[in-house]
């Protein structure tokens, strides 16, 4: 999973790449597509997606000569999965800080 989820972060780095995933976020579009609303060349675009397909965040499929891309929702769940294990950790954190606060501020049990 680290190794995915280092391909995914690494992928999400770039901000060409986050731009596609938000386009390819309201559907699919194929290469041309997307090199027309980035302004850039074929394969600079290409590059883009093998690296977004590699980190599992988009697929690639087929129709007659196009290559249509589609966000892998499956992709961004890793990072998700993450995050909300993460977020888990910082709660039960806090959760015990508050509690030591609120000792403190009560005065521990302790005479003052």
């Amino acid at each position: 999973m680290s190794d995915r989820l280092s391909r995914t972060f690494a992928a999400l780095a770039d901000p060409t790449r986050r731009a596609i995933l938000a386009e390819l976020a309201t559907g699919a579009l194929s290469v041309n597509e997307l090199v027309a609303r980035h302004k850039l060349s074929q394969p600079g675009i290409s590059k883009h997606l093998k690296v977004l397909e590699s980190a599992g965040l988009i697929s690639r499929g087929r129709i007659a000569q196009t290559r249509p891309c589609r966000l892998d929702p499956a992709g961004i769940s890793v990072v998700a999965s993450w995050l909300e294990e993460f977020a888990r950790r910082w709660e039960i954190s806090f959760d015990r800080m508050d509690r030591l606060l609120a000792e403190m501020k009560s005065g521990g049990g302790r005479d003052a």
